[in-house]
């Protein structure tokens, strides 16, 4: 009988909001005017000394009146503001996992972690990975040998193994048991010890052993990270038995986090 602990609630996607910048002005007393001829003198009214450069209402020498640019938004390295526009505002955990071409099938994982002010920083990683055979799509179907572009929460794991210490709802299961060999010849056993589910077309707060396929059954699912058995995947991502349980360890569901993943160009978006 397997235990799965209680869920978060599913994340919906945001933007991330525009740093507010704090401007100020400083202002001195003027001088008084010297004495001199009438015509050099400044306009009756006007306060300023002779020769003072005009003030900003009185033409485009008036410098003043310029609002500086905003700052810039910080996204996670490597992530364009199209790609990081889906990553949810309350987010501040975000595995990215890149690989260089479409068509490949080996990956780099980076944990990022967003601070107080805004900033992603490097928390973890990097982690070679594995994906797909065919590499990356962004129309992912059942059979198509290819791992699904986007960004995706992380919210359940599980396991054949025990829990390692994780701070997602573990669920320890015999189903998770796997056997056979790989695209490489190489054998899959083991693979399944420790997983964390993808969120693509499955319900979120359940364990990764779900069958339910709310997108239906052609466009795929059971899309994980799991222990790399040594080659290409049918749709996962494979992490390095340690590196996973580091991340098992690592992702907080107070912190909402998600994988960003595809190839390096899409990303960069």
């Amino acid at each position: 009988m397997s235990v799965h602990k209680g869920a978060p609630a599913l994340l919906s996607a945001g933007t991330l909001c525009a740093a507010l910048l704090l401007t100020g002005c400083a202002s001195t007393s003027p001088a008084p005017a010297p004495a001199g001829p009438a015509s050099t003198a400044p306009p009756a009214g006007d306060s300023r000394p002779k020769g003072a450069p005009p003030r900003a209402a009185d033409g485009p020498a008036g410098s003043l009146s310029s609002a500086p640019a905003p700052a810039p938004v910080p996204r996670i390295p490597g992530v364009g503001p199209v790609t990081h526009a889906l990553v949810p505002d309350g987010t501040t955990q975000a595995l990215v996992v890149t690989g260089s071409t479409a068509d490949d099938n080996t990956a780099t994982a980076t944990l990022y972690e967003r601070d107080p002010g805004g900033r992603w920083t490097e928390a973890a990683g990097p982690w070679p990975a594995h994906n797909a055979l065919q590499g990356w799509t962004v129309d992912h179907r059942a059979g198509d040998l290819r791992t699904p572009i986007g960004v995706f929460r992380l919210g359940d794991a599980g396991g054949r193994l025990p829990d390692p210490g994780s701070r997602l709802p573990y669920d320890q299961d015999k189903e998770f048991a796997i056997s056979g060999t790989g695209f490489s010849g190489e054998p899959l056993e083991g693979s399944f010890d420790h997983v964390i589910a993808i969120d693509y077309n499955r319900v979120p707060g359940r364990t990764p052993l779900d069958k339910e396929r709310p997108l239906g059954a052609g466009k795929g699912g059971g899309v994980w990270i799991h222990v790399d058995h040594g080659g290409p995947t049918q749709a996962c991502v494979a992490l390095d038995r340690e590196a996973l349980r580091t991340l098992l360890r690592a992702l907080d569901p107070a912190r909402e986090p998600v994988v960003v993943m595809g190839p390096a160009p899409a990303l960069a978006r």
